[in-house]
């Protein structure tokens, strides 16, 4: 199970970053907070004071078009802030 899907990177996450050292990830609906804890310690190298987890439902999308209006959905995911400690940075662009 990949509990790590994306890091976030709006200009809100980015100022939070900076400011309070914390990070946005989307991550899977069925990781708890312990796992994405050790996920993150593991993947970035940083330890991780603080985890908070939001689940955000399904939103249903209307789009008008020539041939009528057309319904979809768009899928519901778990989101993850994560504050690290101090001295720690997670650096999203150093392997581009």
């Amino acid at each position: 199970m990949d509990i790590l899907v994306k890091p976030i990177l709006t200009e809100k996450a980015t100022n939070e970053s900076e400011l309070r050292n914390s990070y946005t990830f989307i991550v899977s609906k069925d990781a708890n907070k312990i796992q994405i804890k050790k996920a993150i310690e593991e993947s970035y190298g940083v330890s991780v004071i603080k985890v908070r987890t939001m689940i955000y439902g399904a939103q249903s999308m209307t789009k008008y078009t020539k041939r009528g209006v057309q319904k979809s959905k768009k899928g519901a995911y778990k989101k993850a802030l994560v504050k690290i400690s101090e001295g720690d940075r997670i650096d999203f662009f150093s392997n581009l």
